[in-house]
C-alpha cells in the first residue's frame, strides 16, 4: 500500500492540479490544509528596513475559508476527506505523515521567497522523518519547463517576454480531475478532522458585505467555474473585454477571475482553454487575446519573483535604485500622518479616496484605481512604495505576492520598467470617470458635485463649495498636496 498526502496550498481545485493527479496514484490519499499562523496577525515585513503590518486581512481570510470549505464538500462528494490543522507546515505535516505512515507528500510549488523557504523547511523536515516529497508547478499558465529560455533568462521588460513565449512556447491542456483513492485509516491521529478557523480564531472581525461593491466575491472552485460560465458564455461578455476593462463599476467590465486565480481555486490553463473554445464557437477578437495577454502579464510577474527573489521585495527594487528619497511613516509625522489618511481614503484627492474606500469596505479596486492609488503614494507623497503594497497585501481579496508587489515596484519606479513616469491623476479620472459616477458612488458627500468639480473640488470658490454644500476642510478635506507640483518636482 502507497499512501500519499496532497498538502493544499494556493491551489485547492480539483480540475488541473498536477500534484492532485500524482497524489491520486497512490492506493490511499489524504488531502491536508495547514492554516500558518505565520500568515494572519501583525507579522515583519522581513528582510532590509522592515516593519510591522497585519498580513492577512478579514475579506481574504473569508475568501480562503470559503476556499477550505468548497474544497472540503467536493472532496467530500468524490468519497475522500480533508483534513485541517493549524501550526507551521513543518511542524504538523512531519506529525500527519507519521501517524498514516505516508510515503511521499506532494505539493504545489510556489515562486516568491516566502513560500519558498515554507516549502523547503517541510521538504527538509520530512527528509529528517523519512518520508519523500515532490512538488509541482500549477499555478501559471505558461508551465516554468517551458519558457524558452529559463527562469533565469527572462528579460525584465514584459515585451520580449510576452514575445518570447507566444512564439516558442505552448500552453499545456489542462489535467483531467483524477479519480481519488481512499483516505487512510485516521485513528492515529490525535482530534478529528479539524474545523477551519473562523475568522475570530484568526483574530479578525467578520466583514459585512457592501452592496455597492462590484462583485460578492464567494471563495471556491465552485464559485469559480461558475464565474468563468457566467462571464464567458453566459453574459457574452468577453466579446468585448478590451473596451471594457478599465471599467469601474458593475460586476461585469472586467472578468474579476483574479480572486480565484490567486487562491488556486481556478486554473489559468482551463481559463485559456474556454477562451480557445470561445473563439472557435463565438468570436476571435482583440478582446480574446486580451484576456491571455492579461494572464501572460501575470505569469511574468510570478517568473520575475521566481527569478530575482528577495530583491523583488526591496525598497530599492530590481533597479537596485538608490536616488529616491523615500519617506517612512515608521519615523517620519508627517509621512505616517499622510499614510493614515491615504489607507483612509482622506486624501483629498476624491479618485484616490474613491478607490481606497472601495477597498477598505470590499477588500477589491480595479486595476486601474490600483494604479492610480499606488502613483499617488509612490510618486506624488515619495512614501516608501512597500508600505502601500503592504497595505494591499492586507486588504485585497485577490493579493497575489508577484502581481500585487511586482505592479507597486512597477508604478514606483524600481521594478520591470525602465522608465520613470507617474500616473496624471486628474487626467486619469476624467478619462475613466467622466461624468463622476464613480467617485460619487464611493464618496457621497460629494454627491451634489458637477462633473466640472467633482474630480477638482478644490477648483470651486467658498461661494460655489457653499452653494454646492461640499465646503473644503469641513464637508471634504483639502487636497494633501498640490498634484501638478508633485509631478513637476517628481519630473
Amino acid at each position: 500500500m502507497e499512501t500519499a498526502i496532497w498538502w493544499v496550498r494556493e491551489d485547492a481545485r480539483l480540475h488541473d492540479n498536477a500534484a492532485l493527479v500524482a497524489a491520486a496514484d497512490a492506493d490511499a490519499l489524504l488531502p491536508v490544509v495547514v492554516a500558518d499562523p505565520r500568515q494572519y496577525g501583525s507579522q515583519p515585513y522581513g528582510g532590509p528596513e522592515s516593519f510591522i503590518f497585519e498580513k492577512t486581512g478579514a475579506y481574504r481570510a473569508q475568501f480562503q475559508r470559503e476556499t477550505v470549505a468548497d474544497l472540503r464538500q467536493s472532496l467530500d462528494d468524490q468519497g475522500s476527506e480533508l483534513l485541517v490543522r493549524e501550526g507551521r507546515p513543518d511542524d504538523v505535516l512531519p506529525e500527519i505523515a507519521r501517524a498514516v505512515d505516508a510515503d511521499t507528500v506532494h505539493f504545489q510549488a510556489l515562486p516568491a521567497p516566502e513560500e519558498r523557504d515554507a516549502a523547503a523547511a517541510v521538504v527538509s523536515a520530512l527528509a529528517d522523518a523519512g518520508v519523500q516529497t515532490a512538488s509541482h508547478w500549477t499555478n501559471t499558465l505558461h508551465h516554468v519547463a517551458d519558457l524558452p529560455d529559463g527562469v533565469d533568462g527572462i528579460d525584465d521588460t514584459f515585451t520580449p517576454f510576452r514575445q518570447s513565449v507566444e512564439q516558442e512556447s505552448c500552453v499545456r491542456e489542462p489535467l483531467p480531475e483524477p479519480e481519488l483513492p481512499p483516505t487512510p485509516a485516521l485513528d492515529r491521529l490525535d482530534g478529528d478532522h479539524g474545523s477551519i478557523p473562523t475568522l475570530a480564531e484568526l483574530g479578525l472581525e467578520p466583514p459585512e458585505y457592501d452592496d455597492r461593491g462590484v462583485l460578492a466575491f464567494e471563495g471556491g472552485e465552485t464559485a469559480a467555474l461558475d464565474r468563468v460560465q457566467e462571464y464567458i458564455w453566459e453574459g457574452d461578455h468577453l466579446r468585448a473585454y478590451k473596451q471594457t476593462r478599465n471599467g469601474l463599476l458593475g460586476p461585469n467590465y472586467s472578468s474579476k477571475f483574479s480572486p480565484w486565480l490567486a487562491a488556486g481555486s481556478l486554473s489559468p490553463r482551463y481559463v485559456k482553454r474556454e477562451v480557445d473554445r470561445y473563439e472557435a464557437e463565438r468570436a476571435s477578437n482583440d478582446s480574446t487575446y486580451w484576456l491571455v495577454f492579461e494572464l501572460r502579464w501575470r505569469d511574468f510577474m510570478a517568473f520575475q519573483t521566481a527569478k530575482h527573489g528577495g530583491t523583488f521585495f526591496t525598497r530599492s527594487g530590481i533597479r537596485e535604485r538608490e536616488d529616491i528619497d523615500w519617506a517612512d511613516p515608521g519615523s517620519d509625522p508627517t509621512a505616517r500622518e499622510q499614510f493614515a489618511r491615504w489607507t483612509a481614503g482622506e486624501t483629498g484627492i476624491p479618485f484616490v479616496d474613491a478607490t481606497m474606500r472601495e477597498l477598505n469596505e470590499t477588500g477589491y479596486m480595479s486595476n486601474r484605481g490600483r494604479q492610480n492609488a499606488a502613483s499617488f503614494l509612490a510618486n506624488s507623497l515619495r512614501i516608501d512604495w512597500r508600505r502601500g503594497a503592504a497595505y494591499f497585501e492586507t486588504k485585497l481579496v485577490d493579493y497575489d505576492a508577484g502581481s500585487n508587489y511586482g505592479n507597486w515596484a512597477y508604478v514606483a519606479g524600481v521594478g520591470n520598467d525602465s522608465r520613470n513616469s507617474y500616473f496624471d491623476i486628474v487626467k486619469q479620472a476624467r478619462n475613466y470617470d467622466g461624468d463622476g459616477e464613480y467617485v460619487r458612488h464611493w464618496l457621497p458627500e460629494l454627491q451634489g458635485l458637477p462633473p466640472g468639480y467633482v474630480h477638482e473640488p478644490w477648483e470651486m470658490d467658498r461661494e460655489e463649495q457653499r452653494a454646492y454644500g461640499v465646503v473644503l476642510g469641513e464637508d471634504y478635506p483639502e487636497p494633501m498636496v498640490d498634484l501638478a507640483a508633485s509631478y513637476e518636482a517628481f519630473r
